[in-house]
């Protein structure tokens, strides 16, 4: 899958959760994309992300980064 449909992806999640505040969304978008995105998805979203992150909001972005740590 390439990185601009993985950020999309991303990003849409990004946006569902938004109305629930920065730390309940950052939370979600966490949660969904671990329990969800197949391995390769994350492994490329992390790739992504090492290469600067560019396209990512900023929710999905803290998100993504606090998977990778785990």
């Amino acid at each position: 899958m390439s990185a601009d449909r993985l950020i999309y992806m991303a990003n849409q999640i990004g946006k569902f959760f938004q109305s629930q505040g920065h730390d309940k969304a950052v939370a979600g978008i966490a949660e969904h994309i671990r329990k969800f995105w197949d391995p390769r998805m994350r492994k490329g979203i992390f790739a992504h992300l090492d290469a600067g992150g560019a396209g990512l909001d900023p929710n999905v972005r803290e998100a993504i980064e606090t998977l990778k740590k785990a």
